[in-house]
């Protein structure tokens, strides 16, 4: 019965959950909805994504919010912590025939207390920019699907740009759209670019103005999202073949590449400070990679079933880049060493390359969070403990950049096809394509030219071949053997009893080891099957599980009764939704008190705000 007792327990949807910031609480006077307020039948429905912007008015409530459910779109004031949502009066509604809304943005940097410019994507293939606030539709484009007719999956505006935006498919293809220029009457016609592995990179040949301005193909099956770096300056795109892929996306270059344990990618997202990128998926985890180094820093393991989204939390990150500069009272020559040295201690490349040396100069603790179909809430704490571990040099990892990786044969041919196409894509685009051509930097107001450190560079780029394995599993016969003790053995010291608990509990032991490479293979896209190299498995693509550190989750929660959609992080709180229609609002740690005691004044003349 006690088991009965704690099962049922554990199954429970709770409302609340503590860190050592303190307790976030379920605000539930804010939740939005439906009108209606009732549960919505998501099955064979889009996932439900909500975006955020900003206006700026002078009301105190300028955040507005915009959902999807089903074939409706919604925008609403939110009023967060602040005050109770009004369900009845939406600034704009809108219910679509034959097509449903599948992901959407706000253009911040065009958006004020009277416009905004707001981009929907649909099943169709379709792309609408809308002013919901005006209640007017701009302009629709790919209206007769001759560009791409699959699903759109992400759709994004280019940082810093008023008319620059990409759009993301479900053909594995992706187009950078003026807002200004039509679409044409006619299906586009193309010329290569830029050409690497499992990716190309192409024009749109016309004598005037059209979109695409640009094609991307990348990898094979789904696009599944992508997301630009803090910077503008570069992309990283999850893909359904299980390939994080980081792009220069002025220069259209291969940074870099990371294969997930197994199955496809669902979703990516950067660390404020662009120094790492998480992306989750079908393989029930979420990866940490180093942008620097390319290769994967840490695994974490908490969610049971395909993680959702994943998103790092600004407000709890803290990252120092060492101690201030002092103020200089010495002579020239001292000011000139002390200034050198300052400039040493602020270049990432130094900090990061000190990982092994017991006087790093960075301290940073990353904080991001992830939601899955598991219906669970996770938050993890990504410490120096991990991105600079000071191990034995028997625990220390041997690859230490994607240059010096075991890469499958055929590697070599890479860099050949890369300056190959380079040369190809600059002959031809020079020629025939006078209206489309694009500079050698797209259009951005913050587009600067790439350092020398940070020019992606055809060796950092995907190693390995990618062979059809034709049903063979990624798991090695040693891995299997295995799994039990190294499971329980990858986490520090201090918390080996405790994570082997936790895995027993959540069955991540057999889920991700004996029964994994058959149930899950078989259950999931057969798309990625052929996709599956299991060569790859122990290069810095994707290490053993035994060569990375295993992160533990902070807080693992269900917190709903459906699949979770939506993770985002605000200032004093954070925001999640279901697959049922509800966005809910969790106050970070004081401002629900700080609410109650606005809100509830003392009824006694005189009195004072408790």
């Amino acid at each position: 019965m006690a088991a009965e007792g704690g099962g049922k327990e554990a199954n429970d949807v709770k409302s609340q959950f503590s860190t050592r910031e303190g307790v976030y609480r379920l605000l539930t006077h804010s939740e939005y909805s439906r009108p209606n307020r009732m549960p919505f039948n998501s099955q064979g429905s889009n996932p439900v994504k909500v975006s955020f912007v900003n206006v700026n008015d002078q009301s105190g409530n300028g955040e507005r919010i915009c959902f999807n459910v089903g074939r409706e779109l919604y925008f609403y004031i939110y009023k967060g912590v602040r005050k109770a949502a009004d369900l009845s009066k939406p600034i704009d509604k809108r219910i679509y025939k034959g097509t449903q809304p599948t992901c959407h943005d706000f253009n911040a940097l065009t958006a004020t207390a009277e416009s905004v410019s707001l981009l929907v994507g649909f099943s169709a293939g379709q792309v609408q920019l809308i002013d919901p606030i005006k209640k007017e539709t701009s302009k629709l484009f790919n209206e007769e699907r001759l560009i791409d007719k699959s699903r759109v999956t992400c759709v994004r505006w280019v940082p810093d740009s008023e008319s620059l935006f990409l759009v993301a498919h479900s053909s594995g293809s992706m187009y950078l759209y003026n807002a200004e220029n039509t679409c044409g009457t006619t299906a586009p016609h193309y010329q290569l670019l830029k050409q690497g592995e499992n990716y190309a990179v192409h024009t749109c040949k016309s004598k005037s103005a059209r979109n695409p301005l640009l094609r991307w193909t990348v990898g094979e099956g789904a696009l599944n999202e992508f997301a630009f770096s803090p910077d503008g300056k570069f992309l990283a795109c999850a893909s359904q073949d299980g390939f994080l892929r980081v792009f220069g996306f002025d220069a259209a270059e291969l940074h870099g590449t990371m294969k997930s344990y197994f199955g496809g990618l669902l979703c990516v997202c950067w660390s404020p400070d662009g120094r790492y990128i998480v992306a989750g998926g079908e393989d029930d985890l979420v990866t940490v990679w180093s942008f620097q180094d390319c290769k994967v820093v840490a695994r974490g393991h908490g969610h049971k079933s395909w993680v959702s989204v994943v998103a790092f939390d600004h407000c709890t990150t803290s990252v120092e880049d060492g101690d201030p500069a002092a103020e200089f009272r010495g002579s020239e020559e001292d000011v000139n060493e002390e200034e050198e040295g300052r400039k040493r201690a602020s270049s990432t490349h130094s900090q990061l390359s000190q990982r092994n040396s017991t006087d790093h100069p960075v301290s940073a603790t990353y904080r991001f969070g992830s939601v899955g179909q598991d219906t669970h809430l996770c938050l993890w704490d990504l410490t120096e403990d991990v991105l600079f571990p000071h191990l034995p040099l028997s625990r220390t990892r041997t690859h230490t950049n994607v240059m010096k990786s075991t890469s499958p044969a055929g590697g070599g041919k890479t860099n050949t096809t890369l300056s190959n196409a380079k040369d190809n894509g600059s002959n031809s685009t020079s020629t025939e394509n006078p209206a489309n051509s694009l500079p050698d930097s797209l259009p951005r107001s913050n587009s600067l030219s790439h350092s020398e450190d940070g020019t992606p560079n055809s060796h950092r780029g995907s190693n390995s071949s990618n062979p059809s394995t034709k049903g063979s599993s990624i798991m090695d016969g040693s891995f299997i053997a295995s799994s039990v003790s190294r499971f329980a053995t990858l986490s520090f010291d201090s918390r080996r009893e405790r994570h082997d608990k936790e895995h027993k509990r959540n069955h991540s032991v057999g889920y991700i080891g004996a029964k994994s490479g058959d149930k899950l293979n078989h259950s999931g896209s057969t798309r990625t099957a052929k996709t599956q190299p299991a060569k790859m498995l122990g290069t810095t693509l994707c290490p053993h599980m035994e060569e990375v550190p295993l992160l533990e989750p902070l807080v693992c929660k269900k917190i709903a009764h459906e699949r979770l959609t939506v993770l985002i992080f605000l200032e004093d709180c954070l925001v999640t939704a279901c697959q049922e229609g509800f966005v809910c609002t969790w106050a970070r740690p004081g401002k629900m008190e700080l609410l109650s005691s606005q809100n509830n004044p003392t009824n006694s003349p005189g009195g004072t705000v408790v």
